[in-house]
């Protein structure tokens, strides 16, 4: 029979345990709070004292195998690997979920990602937006979404919900949430899968333009780009072209898998790329 997950009164005691050393302790803390399924944010939400910094370090650490687990359990690659998502949005945007809540600390309260997106489309729709441009200048020329300078690198970058409620992402990031916001409000806006700076692309009057969602939503003609003399013909042709959603995802994962083995999470990064694996 599996254990029952703790009930609060034993919460409140697991909690208190956090920082003692004492490795018999320490497992019996980790193996109580893993039934918890990775996630005590709403919990949390609901207590009196709030948790030290040390406190929500310590517990954000013996929360991601359980949240591991579940990743491992949720994720549904497409037969076919990545190229089978094709134009599925909805599966795409499932897994974008799956690895928003893998990613999540399970501490913070938060929106979950398809929640998020629903209301910045609705904010979107309430301030008259109608057009990929117009949604452009709400979402990048103030400051509801900029570009993560400081922490480029930083895995969260790839968990959608939090760029959502942080406001930052990286290229790859900001260039998502633009692009289902849109696909919400019936706007087509199209990824650019461009090495190193992933960007989008809408139209205006049938002329492409690109937009670099990173440099607060900058806007170039698509012809002014492909005249760059330091451009070779690959990099042409990957200007022109549109990323599917299977070719973004694994893109995502990459940078994610990277990212993480960038911060010491190698158990973590490990799961990421045995989900690549099932994109192939």
């Amino acid at each position: 029979m599996d254990a029952a997950p703790p009930a609060p009164d034993e919460l409140d005691a697991l909690l208190r345990l956090l920082d003692d050393e004492t490795p018999l302790v320490r497992e019996r803390v980790a193996g109580r709070l893993a039934l918890c399924g990775g996630d005590l944010s709403e919990w949390l939400a609901t207590q009196p004292r709030p948790l030290s910094r040390q406190e929500k370090s310590l517990l954000a650490e013996m929360l991601r195998p359980p949240r591991r687990e579940m990743l491992a359990r949720e994720w549904v690659a497409p037969t076919g690997g990545g190229a089978a998502l094709q134009e599925d949005w909805e599966s795409f945007e499932a897994l974008l979920r799956c690895v928003s809540d893998f990613l999540h600390d399970g501490i913070s309260l938060r929106q979950p990602l398809s929640d998020a997106l629903d209301l910045l489309a609705e904010e979107a729709a309430d301030e008259g937006v109608t057009t990929a441009n117009e949604l452009r200048a709400f979402l990048f020329e103030g400051t509801r979404l900029t570009g993560n300078q400081t922490d480029y690198h930083d895995p969260r970058n790839s968990d959608l919900a939090w760029c959502v409620a942080e406001g930052r992402s990286n290229p790859l990031g900001l260039c998502l949430i633009f692009m289902l916001v849109g696909r919400r409000l019936g706007l087509e806006i199209e990824g650019i899968n461009f090495p190193g700076h992933f960007m989008c692309r809408i139209f205006e009057d049938g002329f492409p333009l690109v937009i670099d969602c990173f440099d607060r939503g900058e806007l170039h003609r698509q012809s002014e780009l492909l005249e760059n003399p330091e451009l070779n013909r690959s990099q042409r042709n990957l200007l022109r072209q549109t990323a599917d959603p299977g070719t973004i995802l694994v893109r995502l994962l990459n940078n994610l898998s990277h990212a993480l083995e960038q911060a010491g999470r190698d158990d973590d990064a490990l799961l990421i790329q045995k989900l690549q694996a099932t994109l192939e």
